[in-house]
């Protein structure tokens, strides 16, 4: 990788599969006006094959439980 690109996003904002491949928007929240509820901002598009969205996910996963191990995260039980 010759050029490095760093783009802060505080959530996923929409995910969908569309002609075979798995998209979803980064987004930031922006104030809103006046004591509003804050909006999002689209930052940037990941647009990926199924296989390379599930790697995604393993790692992610494999992240979440080494947080939970470390007591940053904690687990919560489905009821």
């Amino acid at each position: 990788m010759s050029e490095s690109r760093e783009v802060f996003v505080d959530t996923i904002g929409q995910l969908h599969f569309v002609k075979g491949m798995v998209r979803y928007d980064l987004v930031s929240y922006q104030p809103g006006k006046e004591g509003a509820e804050p909006t999002t901002e689209e930052k940037l598009r990941v647009i990926m094959p199924p296989d390379g969205f599930l790697a995604t996910f393993n790692t992610m996963q494999r992240l979440i439980d080494q947080l939970v191990e470390k007591g940053i995260l904690k687990k919560v039980e489905k009821k």
